[in-house]
């Protein structure tokens, strides 16, 4: 879909060029572009102000057939995430036209604040995730995806980011695929038929996967996972997926929490909270993601992807409030509220993982509170660590690809709230404030002297409605973050 080229705008024919105006200052160097622009600029209704839009067909002395011209406002405020933006909007409007194909101005990188590298990235990465239709429930398909977007480019640019096509390709298609698991309704994703997704997506890139049912966890003793497991009709399965190179001196262990349905349990979610439910695989879709872009970028560490998959329903045979149960790694657990058992499924994974793989660093991703989701918001993650270097690193990366973090504490007196009269630990905190700190807190209690981060995505995996590169539905949020993330840790 992608492709990097040299394109003299004089000599060949070009159905539909795309171009990126500022209002304050001429980011093209091309003669044939600045004298375009002004063009369009010549119109009152277009100044290139952010949000701007405007189409002129068939400009005099080229080949051209249509030119669409994007306001993306002052110059000096534009980043990565602007040209993510508009290289999504860009695609979506074509998209919306019935067009098939476009060409993309690429500005001068001397013009803006943002490097060559950086501009030619988020570009394609724009591109590729506003490329999405999720329509496989519609009889009718309205709308087709682009089949080719080309960034125009000197000699010297095709050379030097062309490679960068795969990677980018590999990665946004790696989200894109988490969107669509995320997305994809809970009478169609039980945990049986998740894990039967994430490995045949696997077996495509060659990742080992391994697939493991209810009788062996009750064999390992996974006794909160299983707990979790046991008011559904659909039993849990557990799902590993190994990336080991060779040379590799490290080994990341990244953790995803897989609830294919959450009901709450016998602590029913209340309407308004139950809806989008499906949703709370969404840690689990994300490391699938990140493993599949794995297998292509092939870094020189050994990472391993763990997915804990239950279902949460009530039932005659679900766990109680008051019940008391015994984790993988030998604590007691009392159930103060069912509806916290994605902690319950994480403890149990991460504990397991650790124990057999001895990772230098696991982190886990999990819809896990939300109380998160007040205190960031719906596009913000929580991440939560002991090792600020490492906290550090996640938010550096969620800054590099939008997929935005923010560390909260841990503070050691909050672990009070989870203290139990019966067992070692109450599974939710005895105060009403907190919540993700507390949830977080709990975690910890399995991880021992492992370097772990904890991030809580339960705000934005969701979008209520489209944004510049995202449909409404699974945002897909985490992979990007994790694939960056990878190489630095």
């Amino acid at each position: 879909m992608l492709e990097v080229k040299a394109v003299n705008l004089k000599r060949v024919k070009v159905d539909t060029l795309v171009v990126p105006v500022c209002e304050d200052r001429d980011i093209h160097t091309d003669k044939l572009l600045t004298s375009l622009v002004a063009a369009a600029k010549s119109f009152a209704e277009f100044k290139g102000k952010k949000g701007d839009v405007i189409t002129l067909f068939q400009p005099a002395e080229t080949r051209i057939t249509r030119a669409v011209f994007f306001g993306l406002g002052k110059a000096g405020t534009l980043d990565g995430e602007s040209f993510r933006a508009f290289a999504g909007n860009a695609v979506k409007f074509c998209i919306n036209a019935g067009l098939s194909a476009m060409t993309l101005a690429t500005p001068s990188a001397t013009e803006l604040t943002v490097n060559a590298e950086t501009l030619f990235g988020s570009l394609m990465e724009g591109s590729c995730l506003g490329n999405h239709i999720f329509d496989r429930y519609k009889m009718e398909k309205e709308k087709t995806p682009v089949k080719k977007v080309v960034l125009m480019a000197t000699a010297a640019q095709k050379k030097a980011y062309s490679s960068l096509v795969k990677s980018v390709a590999a990665v946004c298609g790696a989200s894109l695929k988490a969107r669509e698991w995320v997305t994809t309704p809970s009478n169609d994703k039980r945990p049986e038929a998740f894990a039967d997704m994430i490995r045949n997506a696997a077996r495509e890139v060659g990742l080992k996967t391994r697939i493991m049912d209810d009788r062996w966890l009750e064999k390992q003793q996974f006794g909160a996972m299983l707990a979790v497991g046991q008011g559904s009709s659909a039993k849990p399965r557990l799902v590993v997926m190994e990336y080991s190179p060779k040379a590799a001196k490290k080994t990341i262990v990244l953790v995803g929490k897989g609830v294919t349905f959450d009901s709450g349990g016998i602590n029913l979610k209340p309407s308004g909270s139950i809806e989008t439910m499906k949703m709370d695989m969404s840690g689990a879709a994300a490391v699938a993601g990140t493993m599949l872009a794995v297998a292509h970028l092939k870094p020189d560490v050994k990472v391993v992807g763990v997915m804990p998959i239950v279902e949460n329903m009530p039932s005659g045979t679900a766990i109680r409030p008051g019940d008391i149960i015994r984790s993988y790694a030998g604590k007691t657990i009392e159930i103060g509220n069912t509806d916290a058992e994605g902690r319950l499924i994480l403890i149990d994974a991460m504990a397991w993982a650790i124990r057999h793989y001895q990772p230098d660093t696991l982190i886990d991703l999990a819809t896990l509170t939300g109380a998160c989701v007040v205190a960031l918001g719906e596009k913000i993650a929580g991440v939560f660590s002991k090792d600020p270097d490492l906290a550090a690193t996640i938010v550096a990366s969620g800054e590099k690809t939008h997929e935005r973090c923010w560390q909260l504490p841990l503070p050691e007196d909050y672990k009070e709230l989870l203290k139990n009269d019966f067992a070692d630990l109450n599974n939710v905190s005895n105060g009403r404030w907190g919540g993700a700190i507390t949830a977080a807190l709990f975690l910890s209690e399995f991880v021992g002297d492992t370097r772990w981060a904890h991030i809580d995505i339960a705000g934005p995996v969701w979008a209520k409605k489209a944004s510049d590169y995202c449909g409404a539905g699974g945002t897909g949020f985490g992979v990007r973050l994790l694939c960056d993330l990878i190489g630095k840790i």
